[in-house]
């Protein structure tokens, strides 16, 4: 998901009702078909969250039950997982992109809605015997031979957690621990609006495998340096309120340079939690955080309490997401970028009147 964008979207879409039988029949087929001695490459979005990265090593762990031994799991970008989730269980399948298998028999993509998302690791779509898509935004543009997309679902963990469900592969601590982190990442700790009670019921049987939900919640939400205090109470001393943006529902936003985290001596991951303390104002619908990557490159992450649609934002900016959370990678500066989401939100909200 766009930068740890966390809520599903209730909008129609071709996939609005979720994979149909056909589909399901084609995924498990997919996995059922790779030789005994076949290489299986699982790939999840750059700078990954614990949605996309749990739902890819949960998987991971399955298809070792399933007897896959050539294995292998990876995302675009650095080879760097924030603090936050290391020593998930499967980490040992993690290897750099430049040193994923080249042409796959199975490449199984998670949590990414395009094939921007995938990076440096796209030609493995081409390469790969076949392309398994498990997803749940809105804005997947279907880019595998077999999609499983599902925007209902609160997570790619559901998806994941059904796909495990038809291939026989019953839950363990170590599947469920991935799950769990997965899930909880992306209903905010079971505090959006993606938690029904479906959610509830696959966090009982997660629960159910002795997994400690504490010590989880501490290490993912709880959690972070002394360093990453200081900067966010800078970055967030910076936010600016509009009210008349977004038709009148409020834009609150902030940024935070390179330069920020250096002072600071933070990666940029730990920025990705920082939505969640600007999101709360409560003069504004909408809200966002543009956090920049290279002297001229931003990754965006916006947020929406129900007025406007930010996923269509995203989307007309070269993203995508859900309705209330979604991200893309803004150019220019700072200003240029919330310029070009301002001229966008009172679209959004025209259409989610209508």
């Amino acid at each position: 998901m766009p930068d740890g964008a966390v809520e599903t979207s209730t909008e129609a879409s071709p996939a609005a009702a979720g994979p149909v039988e056909a589909e399901w029949a084609a995924a498990v087929a997919a996995v059922r078909s790779v030789p005994a001695d076949g290489r299986v490459l699982l790939i999840c979005h750059v700078n990954p969250d614990g949605d996309a990265l749990g739902s890819m090593l949960g998987f991971g762990l399955a298809l070792r039950r399933l007897g896959v031994r050539r294995l292998q799991a990876t995302f675009p970008g650095p080879p760097e997982v924030p603090d936050t989730l290391r020593g998930l269980p499967g980490e040992e399948l993690l290897v750099p992109a430049a040193e994923a298998y080249p042409d796959p028999d199975l490449v199984v993509c998670f949590d990414a809605a395009s094939e921007s998302r995938l990076g440096e690791l796209v030609d493995r779509l081409a390469t790969a015997g076949t392309a398994l898509v498990l997803d749940h935004h809105a804005s997947n543009t279907r880019f595998g031979a077999v999609n499983l997309v599902d925007p209902c679902a609160a997570a790619t963990s559901v998806v994941v957690d059904e796909l495990l469900t038809r291939l026989g592969v019953p839950l363990d601590a170590g599947i469920a621990e991935c799950l769990y982190v997965a899930l909880t990442t992306d209903t905010g700790s079971f505090r959006f609006e993606a938690t029904t009670p479906a959610v509830h019921h696959l966090a009982a049987r997660l629960l159910a495998t002795g997994i400690r939900p504490g010590d989880i919640s501490r290490r993912i939400f709880d959690t972070r340096p002394f360093g990453a205090v200081r900067l966010f109470g800078e970055v967030l001393g910076r936010a600016r309120l509009e009210p008349a943006a977004a038709g009148g529902r409020g834009l609150v936003w902030t940024y935070a340079t390179l330069d920020d985290l250096a002072r600071h001596g933070q990666r940029p991951y730990v920025l990705e939690a920082l939505i969640d303390s600007v999101r709360c104002t409560a003069e504004a619908d909408v809200s966002c955080v543009v956090k920049q990557t290279s002297p001229d490159e931003w990754a965006v992450s916006l947020r929406s309490k129900g007025a406007v649609d930010v996923s269509r934002v995203a989307v007309a900016l070269g993203g995508g997401g859900h309705r209330f959370a979604a991200g893309f990678t803004g150019r220019g500066g700072a200003e240029q970028v919330v310029d070009a989401i301002r001229d966008q939100l009172d679209a959004a909200l025209i259409d989610v009147r209508r």
